[in-house]
């Protein structure tokens, strides 16, 4: 390949990847700009891939932007990221027959949260309670289900095995983000005559593409233009932006970051005081 090909990062959360990429690799083609797909197995090695140059672009999760950003002193650069990845919240369930009925109703007892390194099951909910007077490790106990370690929660493994554990009675809420909880409720994985939601978190960013720092910026407009020009109504674009779980690319934000942000400092504090 050429020099001019722009190298790319995305991290193999579900075999499915690999053929998202393909997709968007051979639309970048026909509109003229090389991109050459590196996979990495977890987001700290992509981050350090983006650190040291392997790639020029990487697909990150929240928590990899947070990890880009610090590492960077906040100069690498925010590209697009998905229609879907805008305004998500966490839900925190519970057992219809609880009797539980807000935050407060937690105190002391059990929460099932997804894997220690997911923003939307675990370290923006525990910031959410701790802002409703739930302190983390005196307040409630936690349970983790720490599935997929290293993939930032990009999956539902944890999350499901925290809903399958509160219907199980073996915790007495869970967490989850908000668009799994209206499709386990659509497709019938849950019982809505069972479980309720009693809160969730404020609206936060998900997903965003992250360019190292010295990287053409006038090159990193031309990628975004060309992502952009995908079209949901095109069949072709379609099956990969269903398996990608979005309508539309749309422009990348760092606002939806700030929950996240607060959770990293509020852990640190609290697990080393």
């Amino acid at each position: 390949m050429s020099n001019d090909t722009i190298k790319v990062g995305a991290v193999i959360y579900d075999p499915r990847v690999t053929v998202i990429w393909g997709i968007i690799a051979d639309f970048f083609k026909e509109e003229g700009l090389e991109i050459e797909c590196i996979f990495y197995k977890d987001y700290e090695k992509q981050v350090d891939g983006l650190m040291n140059r392997e790639i020029d672009i990487a697909w990150n999760s929240p928590l990899a932007w947070l990890d880009a950003y610090t590492r960077t002193n906040g100069k690498c650069q925010m590209g697009s990221m998905r229609d879907t990845d805008r305004d998500r919240k966490s839900c925190f369930i519970v057992r219809k027959d609880s009797g539980i009925t807000n935050l407060d109703g937690l105190r002391g007892r059990t929460i099932g949260f997804g894997a220690i390194d997911s923003p939307q099951a675990r370290l923006i909910p525990i910031n959410h309670l701790y802002k409703n007077g739930l302190e983390y490790g005196e307040d409630y106990t936690e349970i983790r289900f720490d599935i997929g370690i290293g993939l930032h929660g990009d999956h539902i493994g944890g999350e499901l095995e925290a809903i399958k554990a509160l219907l199980e009675g073996t915790v007495d809420a869970s967490v989850t983000l908000d668009l799994n909880w209206e499709a386990w409720k659509k497709d019938g994985s849950i019982d809505e005559n069972q479980l309720v939601c009693i809160d969730t978190t404020d609206l936060y960013d998900h997903c965003i593409f992250v360019a190292h720092p010295e990287f053409s910026h006038e090159r990193f407009k031309e990628w975004q233009k060309v992502l952009h020009r995908m079209d949901y109504s095109n069949e072709a674009h379609q099956k990969m932006m269903d398996m990608e779980g979005l309508k539309e690319w749309v422009e990348g934000r760092i606002t939806g970051f700030q929950q996240l942000c607060e959770s990293h400092d509020y852990l640190k504090r609290v697990l080393t005081r």
